[in-house]
């Protein structure tokens, strides 16, 4: 005979085995249509001249709308473009205080660079000198969403984009003990429209 339902000794799920097993729930995360706007290489902080010196900016940030990646975006005059990384710090989805240094740019080579945590908020922008003051760098958030749970591994479900299911998953980063390296990108590129994703927790 099968055996069901929930084990009232200990809450696990009773099995057909001799061992009962864990209980999961699907979660829904659901980024309202205003949050899960395009990738934006400005909208944190717009295009900063280089100096001689380190800038350490912490004024005219803009938040994103929901817990995301963010970009370095170098430009100006190409030949004064150094191969720096600038910093980010801010906050995760639980408020918690982290710090992310991005990939350094190409030498003399106009480009963005994209971080894989997750950011709340971002509360300091550290950049470095470039080779010249002609160099500029703007700060923005990509295409990568954050996850409000840490993550052994995938357990992502379904993912729909503007209430259609999408073909393809989304690909999905992990991280038992950081909550800012739980993320998942979209196979569809964000653009405004809502999007809604099932995963067990």
């Amino acid at each position: 005979m099968t055996r069901i339902g929930i084990n009232p000794k200990n809450t696990n799920l009773k099995t057909d085995g001799l061992s009962d097993v864990d209980r999961g729930y699907i979660a829904h995360i659901e980024v309202p249509a205003a949050s899960a706007v395009v990738a934006n290489t400005t909208a944190v902080l717009a295009a900063v001249t280089s100096t001689a010196l380190t800038q350490v900016i912490t004024t005219g940030i803009t938040n994103p709308a929901y817990a995301r990646n963010i970009t370095a975006t170098a430009g100006g005059t190409a030949a004064d473009i150094k191969a720096i990384q600038v910093i980010i710090e801010g906050t995760n989805m639980d408020n918690e205080v982290i710090t992310e240094t991005l990939p350094a740019f190409t030498v003399d080579t106009a480009g963005t660079v994209a971080g894989a945590k997750a950011f709340r908020t971002v509360t300091k922008v550290t950049i470095p000198a470039h080779d010249g003051t002609g160099a500029t760098t703007a700060i923005g958030f990509g295409e990568v969403l954050g996850i409000p749970y840490k993550l052994p591994h995938n357990t992502v479900l379904l993912a729909y984009h503007n209430n259609a299911r999408e073909g393809t998953l989304p690909t999905v980063a992990t991280s038992a003990t950081v909550l800012e390296s739980n993320t998942f990108d979209l196979n569809t590129a964000l653009n405004g429209s809502k999007v809604d994703v099932y995963l067990v927790v």
